[in-house]
């Protein structure tokens, strides 16, 4: 998203999801994006980091990794794709444990 960040914070073994995955999730989901980030969905380069300025200028923010914030975007995909029986096949498909995907679909299926 930021052209001038060209920084790959993650260490090497980390896992890292699938930032395909990602995109497609926040598509179906934009309103799930934790706030104030969600203002820069769509923009790109300036733009985006124009709107973060003016949105979070002057203070000391927290980001979080990609999978914190889209998480909730990451569970209603899965929550589609849930048939009873394949959260173990879900959970490696979007890098959680079996244990916490079943949390985070008991989540979703509550609200």
């Amino acid at each position: 998203m930021f052209d001038v960040l060209k920084m790959n914070m993650c260490s090497p073994g980390r896992d890292v999801m699938d930032k395909q995955l990602i995109r497609k999730a926040v598509a179906q989901h934009p309103a799930l994006v934790l706030q104030p980030f969600d203002a820069l969905i769509g923009l790109e380069g300036f733009d985006a980091l124009y709107t973060l300025c003016e949105n979070v200028g002057g203070a000391t923010i927290y980001i979080p990794t990609a999978r914190k914030m889209f998480a909730e975007c990451l569970a209603q995909e899965a929550m589609k794709e849930y048939n009873g029986f394949n959260h173990e096949l879900l959970a490696k498909k979007y890098g959680y444990s079996a244990r916490h995907l079943r949390r985070l679909l008991q989540d979703v299926y509550i609200k």
